[in-house]
């Protein structure tokens, strides 16, 4: 097992549980991976870093969108809100992943990453949300408010890896919360199965909480295809990517993160950058994919258009069509092609 760099707790806060290959007792961690920077990380970062600025605001040419109620039998499709935060419609099912629709990701009102373009479809537009799936706790994926009012709105199912739900609670008493560990499964309406699978991340609402909760990708089996979804990930070699495509076969659609990127000595561990996010797509065997993460709040250092131009050059240079692979921006619909 990896040794906790800075054990502040001597409890955990959100999960008590037995130990496993990615739980020590008290903390979770990456197997074989590494835990998030140390405090002379941050510092070198935040004091010697060079941010390109990003625009205030940014018009988007494809928001605001007005998604169909449904999308039914063989058909896909995967409309981007912001950052990742997706509405997926496949087999009569709504499903919104790591929904956000507030104008800073932060602890603070008024303080943190601000929204440079509004959500691609307006929370009021939204159709009958019947799953919300939540990968981790950081700001910029968990936000108590939007899951208060969607629960007061929808009463969706929420589908979350362990311990946070004690994090949804404290704002959401009365959600429908299915936890989930790496490996297991939930059988939802529709013929849908979802299942949480590891990525290489890490946890945390403040500083006293690290990986105190658990991260996942998910794995939708639909009857119109299987569906690969990462909210947050490290490319550790390329590991987790390898073992879904051994577990599942091949995807018809894999929605990856490019974005939050710079610099790559602080975020090689937790975020991929374009060029890892391309071979990532090629290792998990999907047909298509759609990149999220990137262009809505600035998080790192890397311009906002940079992610995109990245993608395209490493689709270039691996041979590879972007119609293959498209990069969403706020209020875009992509409708995913059949396979085989």
């Amino acid at each position: 097992m990896i040794p906790t760099r800075m054990r502040l707790h001597k409890k955990n806060r959100y999960y008590a549980g037995p130990e496993s290959d990615h739980f020590d007792g008290t903390l979770f961690f990456n197997p074989d991976g590494m835990n998030p920077p140390g405090l002379a990380e941050v510092a070198k970062w935040q004091f010697a870093h060079k941010r390109t600025p990003w625009p205030k605001q940014v018009e988007c040419r494809f928001a605001p969108h007005r998604p169909d109620a449904l999308v039914e039998g063989n058909d896909m499709r995967v409309t981007m809100i912001g950052h990742a935060s997706l509405l997926i419609q496949v087999a009569g099912v709504n499903i919104l992943t790591d929904p956000v629709f507030s104008e800073r990701v932060s602890p603070f009102n008024s303080l943190g990453p601000k929204r440079v373009c509004p959500p691609g479809i307006a929370f009021e537009d939204l159709p009958k949300i019947d799953l919300v799936l939540v990968t981790h706790n950081h700001y910029d994926h968990l936000s108590q408010t939007c899951l208060k009012r969607l629960q007061a709105e929808h009463a969706p199912r929420i589908v979350t890896p362990l311990g946070n739900d004690t994090v949804i609670r404290r704002k959401v008493p009365d959600a429908m919360i299915t936890v989930l560990d790496w490996g297991h499964q939930a059988q939802l309406p529709g013929g849908v199965r979802v299942f949480a699978e590891p990525c290489h991340h890490w946890s945390a609402r403040g500083v006293m909480d690290r990986r105190m909760a658990l991260w996942a990708a998910f794995v939708l089996e639909t009857p119109a295809g299987r569906i690969y979804h990462i909210g947050d990930t490290g490319f550790h070699e390329g590991r987790n990517y390898r073992a879904a495509a051994e577990k599942y076969g091949s995807f018809r659609l894999a929605n990856l993160p490019i974005g939050a990127y710079e610099p790559r000595f602080f975020m090689k561990n937790e975020h991929q950058d374009p060029v890892e996010a391309v071979k990532g797509f090629e290792l998990c065997n999907a047909a298509y994919a759609a990149g999220h993460h990137f262009g809505t709040f600035q998080l790192t250092d890397e311009g906002r258009d940079d992610p995109v131009k990245l993608l395209k050059a490493a689709l270039a240079d691996a041979g590879i069509d972007e119609e293959r692979f498209r990069p969403l921006e706020p209020g875009e619909a992509f409708d995913v092609p059949e396979t085989g």
